[in-house]
């Protein structure tokens, strides 16, 4: 797989992960998008030995996109406290089948998530049967209207496990190929029509506006839907 790169300086490197692709290692041993960066870093900077590379955020397998790691421990660990302290603009493109009503919204839910069948849960409201659920909050913008296809522009305000795909799920907007919330039908490839389009921040060391975009992927879902929006 060729890697994307699309940004980087001393302190952050950020590409744009294909869908299927795996951010950090998990049971099934594949290779992972960090250890392709570490393998570029090490060939492009001539580095022996180990490559530190920090993983500031995720993705889902299915999901591609933007993804941002860190190349120093200071923009690690400066790079989290942005997340954590919702300093992170996030955008994402996502595809439904159906007309959202209304057109622009905002969703708020509860998300517990079951580790052990890696599913998420969005409640209306929190319950005693489950505690550990989340507030989650996100915006929606139907931004392309195409074919019979949806385009939406999703911000989460919240960064919870699988949040955007359970919460449109929730209300009756499943992703296009994504089974595990409601999609009834996958799509040839194994990925959803998920894509994390934008990061906006300010650089953690240089203290400047950062925006960093991905292209969408070159598939016939995404290809008329970016198209539509470069008219």
């Amino acid at each position: 797989m060729n890697l994307t790169v699309i940004y980087e300086d001393n302190h952050l490197i950020a590409v744009n992960k294909p869908a299927g692709v795996l951010v950090q290692g998990d049971d099934t041993g594949d290779t992972t998008l960090a250890d392709m960066v570490k393998e570029y870093i090490k060939h492009r900077y001539q580095k022996p030995g180990d490559v530190f590379l920090g993983t500031v955020h995720r993705l889902d397998r299915p999901v591609s996109g933007v993804v941002v790691f860190a190349r120093t421990s200071k923009a690690l660990s400066r790079m989290n406290e942005l997340f954590r302290e919702r300093q992170i603009e996030k955008t994402y493109w996502a595809i439904v089948d159906d007309r959202p009503d209304p057109l622009v919204g905002t969703l708020v839910h509860y998300i517990d998530k079951d580790t052990n069948r890696n599913i998420a849960k969005a409640l209306d409201q929190p319950s005693n049967r489950h505690k550990d659920a989340k507030r989650s909050e996100l915006t929606y913008e139907m931004i392309v209207d195409l074919e019979g296809k949806y385009l939406l522009k999703v911000n989460p305000l919240t960064g919870r496990p699988h949040q955007i795909r359970v919460q449109l799920a929730k209300v009756g907007l499943p992703i296009i190929g994504d089974l595990k919330y409601g999609h009834p039908q996958a799509l040839s490839d194994a990925s959803i029509g998920l894509h994390c389009r934008s990061l906006a921040f300010i650089h953690p060391v240089k203290k400047e506006p950062v925006l960093i975009t991905a292209d969408a992927p070159d598939t016939r879902w995404w290809r008329p839907m970016e198209a539509v929006l470069m008219e």
